[in-house]
Parts: structure tokens; sequence; C-alpha cells
């Protein structure tokens, strides 16, 4: 593979952007489709809708599931230009290898969503098989947004960053992203338990009293399993919290310094925002925001990484 850096290309980058926005847009709206109950708005049918192309007289579940694979299938057309214009400007380089990642990993997306639909692993079904779905389904999404972030990433004329550099805080921020890859998969499980067993805030004895109520035995495993999720958000923000101040304090480069801001930034807003989705008991908004928060914090963290990859006299404000 070409290491050599080719010259930069801002239109290239200002597309790998929009594809990256527009990829978290259609990533929000396959929450919506569950939290709205619409997964089975095609029936068990796919690529097809209740067996037509377009469907015929729809209801407004089957029109949400319908425009959401719309909008995904416009991600296969805009992938190909991003694969082709990445080797027309680049060549044999990391972003176009990064590109064609891309599209591995929405192919493993469709090949997932398709698979919750053919098995009927939506609407209102509380299986074990399900939450496992979707917590692969939601590790998928995270490489595909890292893979679409690196496409950006290596678009630009920073430094090729060097797994040889960094020391030991490459491992302590790779630590990080492993947690946030066990935050967001214990996230999706609660999500789901969310919409299929909502609670009212405003019934019960206060919030301690809710959650030793989750835990009853008698309760279905996805109400028992809600706690675990802001236990992992909380210990994984602090970890991050931590790192990310420390990083600061030493000052070890204009990159490195941007990112860590965005990293602790996002951090305290994610976790504002987990706070207020359980106050409020998850309504479909704040969950929305909650799973966007989520994505621009992964994207910070592994920003910051590559960040640290590259020695401090190689970086500038870019």
């Amino acid at each position: 593979m070409t290491t050599s850096k080719p010259a930069p290309s801002r239109a290239f980058t200002r597309y790998a952007w929009v594809f990256l926005c527009y990829m978290l847009g259609v990533i929000l709206f396959g929450a919506w489709v569950r939290i709205t109950g619409s997964g089975a708005g095609c029936g068990a049918h796919w690529p097809t809708c209740h067996g037509d192309v377009i469907p015929l007289d729809p209801t407004v579940e089957t029109l949400i599931e319908y425009t959401h694979r719309i909008t995904a299938g416009i991600l296969g057309p805009m992938v190909l230009v991003l694969i082709g214009w990445a080797w027309k400007r680049f060549g044999n380089h990391p972003v176009f290898w990064a590109a064609i990642v891309t599209m591995v990993f929405i192919v493993f997306e469709s090949l997932i969503g398709a698979g919750l639909v053919l098995g009927e692993l939506v609407a209102d079904d509380d299986s074990v098989a399900r939450a496992v779905v979707i917590s692969i389904h939601l590790v998928n999404t995270l490489m595909l947004t890292a893979s679409a972030a690196l496409v950006i990433w290596w678009s630009t004329d920073k430094p090729m960053p060097k797994w040889s550099r960094g020391g030991a805080l490459k491992w302590l921020l790779f630590v990080g992203l492993m947690g946030l890859i066990a935050t967001s998969m214990s996230g999706a499980v609660t999500a789901l338990g969310d919409t299929l067993f909502p609670v009212d805030p405003t019934v019960g004895e206060g919030l301690l009293q809710s959650v030793r109520d989750d835990l009853s035995p008698a309760n279905h495993f996805l109400v028992r399993l809600r706690i675990l999720h802001p236990i992992i958000a909380v210990v994984v923000a602090l970890y991050l919290l931590a790192l990310t101040w420390i990083i600061r304090l030493r000052e070890m480069g204009p990159l490195i310094d941007r990112w860590a801001h965005w990293t602790l930034a996002l951090v305290l807003a994610q976790t504002l925002i987990g706070v207020i989705n359980i106050m409020l008991a998850a309504p479909g908004w704040i969950q929305l925001l909650h799973l966007l928060c989520a994505q621009l914090l992964w994207i910070a963290v592994l920003y910051l990484t590559l960040s640290v990859l590259i020695p401090p006299s190689e970086q500038r404000h870019r």
C-alpha cells in the first residue's frame, strides 16, 4: 500500500464529510424505526415491502420503514462515488482502502437489517436473539462510522499516523474506544427495553424504587438489564474525562489538544443527555440525541487516538 502522502483535495474531503453526515442521518432514522415500532412496516419481506417494490395503501409504519430503506439505499451509490473518487485522486492509498472498508460495512449493515426483518426480530419481538443481533448491529455501525471518518482524516494534509508512536497513551485511548463499544452495546439493549417496556415517569416512588422494581426476577430480562448501561456508561465517562484532562494538562500538541477538548466536551454532553434520558423515561427525541452524541464522541476519541500517533513537531492547526 502506498504510504506517501498525496496532495489533499478539499472537494473530496467536503464530499466525504457530506457522506458521513448523511450516513449519520440514516443511522438516526434507523433508530426512529425502532422507536416508533415500525420495523415490521413492510412485513417479513426484504428487499420488497409486503411483496411489492412500491407499497400500496401503506400504513404510517410502512411509510417509515420504506422511507428508511430508500434513504439507506442511497448510501450505495454515494459510497461508490466515494470509492471511485478516492481511487482517481489518491490511488492505492489508505484513503481508498478506508472507502472500500466503508462499503463493506454498509453491506454488512444492510444484511443485518435484512436479517432482523426476515427473522421477524422487529416491532414487539422481545427475544434474546433480537437483543444479540441489535448489539452486533450497533458494533457494525460504529465500525462503519469509524471507516468513513478515516476517509476524511486521511484525505487531508495531516501527517500519516504510525502505530509505533504514542507510547502508553495510545493503549489507554484504545481501552477508551473499547469502553465506548461496550457502552454502545449495552445502550442498544437498554434502548430496546425502553421501547418495548416503557416507563411512566409519573408513576412510582422515585428513581431508586424504579431501579429496585426493574431488578425483580419477575421482570423481563430486557427490563432487568437496564441497570447495566448507566453503570458502564459512568465508568467509561469517568475514565475518558480523567484521560482527556491529563492529556490537555500535558499540552502535547495543537491537534491532540483540539481533539482532547472535543472529547472532554462530548463526554460531558453525553453524560448530561443520559441523565435527562433517564429522568424523562427515554422519550424518542432524547434517544436520538443520545445516539447522535455517542457517534460524535466515538469519532472524537478515534481522531484523538490518531492525533497521538503523530509527533507534536508535525502537528498543525488544520
